[in-house]
Formats: C-alpha cells, sequence, structure tokens
C-alpha cells in the first residue's frame, strides 16, 4: 500500500488536498535530502477531511525549491483517497489513525510497518502528526511519553500540552519508541490561522539543531492528562436538539471543549431516563461513565469537575470516533523527567 519517493513529484505543490490521487497511488512517504542528514517526520492527511497539515507542508516547501532544507525531511501522506472525497476515512477502511498498533491482521499492517521501519533505518530526529478538530478547541499539543524532548516538541507549538496513553493505536505513540513525536491539533480546517500557526511550527523544528535531554521551565505550561475516552454506547442514536434520538446535543455543545464543568453540567437530553448511554473507557480499559455523569430527569449530566477535550456537533465523527475525551490537569513540576 505504500509508494516511496526519493523527491517530490512534479506538480504535487499545486495540488488541492482532493487532487492529490492524481498524482500518489495511495499513501506515500517522500523522503527529501537536507543539510543535517537526520530526517524529520512530518505525517498529514491521517483523516481525509484534516487539510490544514498539507496546507501547511505545501507552503514550507514551495519556500524551499530553489534552496535546500535546513534538514532532511520525510513526508507521509496518508489517506489520499479519503481527501479526495473529504471524509475521515472511507466506509471500507479503517481509521489511518488508528492502525498503528498491528494488533488486528489488516491490509495495512504492512504499510505501517515499512514507514516505521525506514524512519528507524534513518535515525528519524522527531515526529510531528497534523491534525485538525471538528469542534471549537484551542490549539494545542499532545505527547505520549512525560519526557523533557516530548515537551520541548510540544510548547515550541502551544502552551496547553495534552498526555495521554489511550487510544494506544495512534501514530505519535508508534513513534515515541524512535524519537521524540507530537500531535499537533490545529482548530478547525477551514480556518487559515491553523495553516499559518503549522507552517511556521514547521520551520522551527526544521531549523533545530538538537532537542533538549534536560527538564526545562514549565510555569507556562498547562497539562492536561487524558483519563478517559467517551464513547457512545452500541445502539445509542445521536442528532441535533428536537430530532428523534436516543441523545440530543445542543448548538453549544463544543463550547465545553478545555472548560473546567462544575458538576450538574447538561451535556445532552437523553430518551431513556433508567439507562446510561455512554461508556467512559479509561487507561486500564474499565468503563467509569459512573464516575463521571450521571442521567437525571431526561439528560446526561456530570456529577464531577471534569474538563472535556475533542467535542463536536459533528454527529457522524462523533460515531465514528468517539463523544469526547476527559481530561485532568497534571503538575508537570513534579512528573517531568529528562
Amino acid at each position: 500500500m505504500l509508494t516511496v519517493f526519493e523527491s517530490l513529484p512534479k506538480g504535487l505543490l499545486n495540488c488541492e488536498p482532493n487532487e492529490l490521487h492524481d498524482f500518489l497511488p495511495g499513501p506515500s512517504l517522500i523522503h527529501l535530502a537536507g543539510e543535517i542528514k537526520q530526517p524529520l517526520f512530518i505525517s498529514v492527511l491521517l483523516h481525509g477531511n484534516e487539510t490544514t497539515g498539507w496546507y501547511a507542508v505545501r507552503e514550507l516547501l514551495k519556500e524551499y525549491q530553489e534552496k535546500p532544507l535546513p534538514r532532511a525531511l520525510s513526508l507521509f501522506i496518508a489517506n489520499v483517497a479519503a481527501a479526495k472525497e473529504a471524509v475521515r476515512h472511507l466506509n471500507t477502511q479503517p481509521d489511518y489513525n488508528r492502525i498503528w498498533k498491528m494488533e488486528e491482521d489488516r491490509i495495512e499492517n504492512e504499510m505501517v510497518h515499512e514507514v516505521l521501519r525506514q524512519m528507524e533505518q534513518r535515525d528519524v530526529f522527531a515526529c510531528i502528526d497534523i491534525h485538525n478538530n471538528t469542534g471549537r478547541n484551542p490549539h494545542y499539543a499532545c505527547v505520549n511519553r512525560l519526557a523533557a524532548p516530548f515537551f520541548q516538541l510540544a510548547t515550541l507549538f502551544a502552551n496547553t500540552v495534552v498526555y495521554f496513553i489511550k487510544p494506544d493505536t495512534v501514530l505519535s505513540l508508534a513513534f515515541s519508541n524512535l524519537c521524540p513525536a507530537v500531535t499537533i491539533e490545529c482548530g478547525k480546517p477551514t480556518e487559515p490561522n491553523g495553516i499559518d500557526h503549522a507552517r511556521g511550527y514547521l520551520s522551527s523544528v526544521l531549523d533545530l539543531q538538537e532537542l533538549d535531554e534536560q527538564s526545562r521551565d514549565v510555569h507556562d505550561i498547562r497539562v492536561f492528562h487524558t483519563v478517559a475516552i467517551v464513547k457512545l454506547k452500541q445502539g445509542i442514536t445521536i442528532g441535533q436538539k428536537g430530532e428523534n434520538v436516543s441523545l440530543q446535543i445542543s448548538p453549544e455543545l463544543d463550547q465545553l471543549n478545555f472548560s473546567e464543568l462544575i458538576p450538574e453540567t447538561i451535556m445532552a437530553v437523553t430518551n431513556q431516563d433508567d439507562f446510561m448511554p455512554i461508556e467512559a473507557i479509561n487507561e486500564f480499559g474499565k468503563d467509569v461513565a459512573d464516575r463521571y455523569f450521571e442521567v437525571k430527569n431526561g439528560t446526561l449530566r456530570t456529577i464531577r469537575t471534569v474538563m472535556p477535550s475533542m467535542l463536536t456537533l459533528d454527529t457522524e465523527i462523533i460515531r465514528q470516533d468517539c463523544f469526547c475525551y476527559l481530561m485532568e490537569q497534571l503538575d508537570l513540576s513534579t512528573t517531568l523527567s529528562a
């Protein structure tokens, strides 16, 4: 499934995301030389409708058409078939950011193995996976290890950092065994400031000579630990306010992202007063929904202080992925190790 290039295919930098399939036969890994040989790995379009990464990389590489890159760069352009249709993934495909643990027997396993093998062979310097949100969220970075090089990579992008180890099938977690790795979340794909922010960030990382191995000043960093992934239970339907579904969400739901929710905050209206419609799976695989939520008076509401992320009004994304993530703030000064 993987095609490897040692230079940019002609005309690629003029492509819109939905045109990449005309130049690339499928998932593609493009190795570009630079003044420092140890490459930066950049992943874009793991989700075909999250286009900021491609636009940012495209603008960055246009700057270096007549001059060498400061560091070698390996660009992974992932789901071009989904990008053609402007969807997260095709119905015939798995989610391309849920395939990197390789426990299931998938046709994509060979691609995953080859990407990791090639980047290990090239002694990859760092990994950046670029994503968008469908709901309103600040720009933030995600890491999978509490170590200084990971936080340096993250805080070059944003002072809001999320640490998670579940789901453990994401690209950044696989790469964290090879090098410092980060996922950057650049807001909605329709927002131009996300492209500018990502492009500037990539340029800064390309210019780095090395990453710090020692802890840095952490006073200005907000670090949140993802403690549970909230998903719909099987058979639960979801829609907007007034629709005939199990759960109705309000048009303001995604305004709650990265806000500290007090107990009794209503998350949705439900038509089943005696049934918990969601599950909240913690890092140990246990459903802890009853620790955070209750169903009361026809509503799904919080029962303790909690902070959500990735809330969205896109019900298709909720069905495909999750309702939200639940986070708690970390004291980085006591948890960060070199």
